[in-house]
């Protein structure tokens, strides 16, 4: 069994694009409920999301032009790993995610059963987002049930994975970062959380049949490219160094 220091310190990585009317809610609650460095990316917000969130008491990552969900991710898990935290939790900034989950997600790793949690909540899925997830369980050979979450906790190795070049191309962060995930030999396992509706806006990736199949296209290439690629190369966690 492992003990607390092998996870301690935490990092809580939220991304953040004008989500001024919900990141310091965001922020104080989990400040109310783990005792962790909160590190909001701001991912070129032309609202006040960034005063905001500082405002509330998190470290903010400015980002000078749109890198997108996943560009701002791997931004806070390369300040992650740079600043030596051996935990990483990414959060959605729009409320969906319950504080109270931070800790079901730290549990299997005081145990030492994984590399990586993925909080799961498949109840949410509408019939758009379930096809997805349909297809690319059949095309990925990945059998989680809730394929896009946000809310997931990375061990030391997959931050360091997850902050190496290999990942940077990855656009839809979900499939890309499960597949490399995957091919690299990591445990993922999943663990039942809640989620909300959220607070403002709606999903930019499952809003219509439009966005869902693009979605689908791109991700689909993005998996055959990665099973071309294992063949001859498996992506290693050690490509990133300091």
């Amino acid at each position: 069994m492992n003990s607390q220091n092998d996870y301690e310190p935490i990092v809580i990585l939220i991304p953040a694009k004008n989500e001024v009317n919900t990141v310091a809610q965001v922020v104080s609650t989990i400040k109310a409920h783990v005792a962790a460095k909160i590190v909001v990316i701001d991912d070129a917000s032309t609202d006040k999301t960034a005063s905001v969130a500082r405002a509330a008491g998190a470290i903010v990552l400015p980002l000078p032009f749109s890198l997108g969900a996943w560009g701002a991710i791997q931004t806070g898990l390369r300040y992650a790993f740079k600043h030596g935290f051996n935990t990483a939790i990414t959060m959605d900034a729009d409320g969906q995610h319950e504080a109270e989950s931070i800790s079901t997600l730290l549990a299997p790793f005081v145990k030492g059963q994984c590399d990586v949690v993925v909080g799961a909540y498949p109840q949410r899925g509408s019939f758009l987002r379930r096809i997805a997830w349909s297809f690319f369980r059949n095309l990925s050979g990945i059998v989680l049930s809730d394929l896009t979450s946000g809310l997931r906790a990375y061990n030391r190795t997959a931050i360091k994975l997850l902050a190496s070049p290999a990942a940077t191309l990855l656009d839809y962060q979900d499939m890309g970062v499960l597949i490399l995930l995957h091919k690299a030999g990591l445990r993922v396992i999943e663990k039942p959380i809640l989620m909300y509706p959220r607070i403002n806006g709606h999903s930019r990736i499952f809003s219509s049949w439009w966005a869902v199949v693009r979605y689908m296209f791109y991700t689909g290439i993005l998996c055959l490219a990665r099973f071309q690629h294992a063949k001859s190369k498996r992506p290693k966690a050690e490509a990133f160094e300091k």
